[in-house]
């Protein structure tokens, strides 16, 4: 199995070492050949704006878009989750619209706002997990086929349509590896 991981901005080596701990093999993902052969790709945090702009710079935001609706299974942190997206609340930001989700842009406040908290998510296991917002987004509102994996405060925070995960937290930014460890089941999913 092999993992893209886009490379443009935002925490990259910390979603490559996970997966490597995993014994899984990533590819930085810069260009769109580097989209060939991959089983799954991550769109790691960062700003959203910015890189949906070098998503458009580097030729990747129609690739990508195109993977996605073919099946490609992705995984959107933070940034990834406002990027996959087909509404983001106040902005024409450039995005992939793969998720029939409306989300909310830091959503919890500036970077002092930003904070941690043991969190469970059935889907995952009934062990807590520690998630880390940073200038964090939610989802305010999803379509039919969106099933909600994690939600605090009546917002949603993790969710999932088809091959597309979307976390408004930083799994990379721990030790655990159980959100990526779902990630690559589905993966698996999809190629059986």
């Amino acid at each position: 199995m092999k993992i893209g991981i886009l490379a443009l901005q935002g925490a990259v080596r910390e979603h490559r070492n996970l997966l490597r701990r995993l014994r899984v093999e990533t590819v930085d993902v810069l260009n769109p050949d580097d989209l060939t052969g991959i089983d799954g790709l991550i769109l790691p945090g960062g700003e959203s704006t910015t890189v949906g702009k070098l998503l458009v710079r580097y030729n990747l935001l129609e690739p990508i878009a195109e993977s996605g609706r073919r099946g490609l299974p992705i995984f959107g942190v933070c940034t990834g989750l406002i990027l996959l997206s087909k509404h983001i609340n106040n902005s024409e930001q450039h995005r992939l619209g793969l998720m029939d989700t409306w989300v909310v842009r830091n959503a919890f406040g500036r970077q002092p706002a930003s904070f941690e908290a043991d969190m469970v998510i059935p889907a995952i296991d009934s062990k807590p997990f520690h998630a880390v917002f940073i200038r964090a987004p939610y989802i305010e509102k999803v379509g039919d086929s969106v099933k909600i994996l994690l939600t605090y405060q009546e917002k949603i925070l993790f969710a999932e349509q088809g091959n597309i995960l979307a976390a408004a937290f930083h799994p990379e930014l721990t030790d655990d590896t159980r959100i990526h460890e779902y990630f690559l089941r589905k993966i698996r999913n999809s190629l059986s």
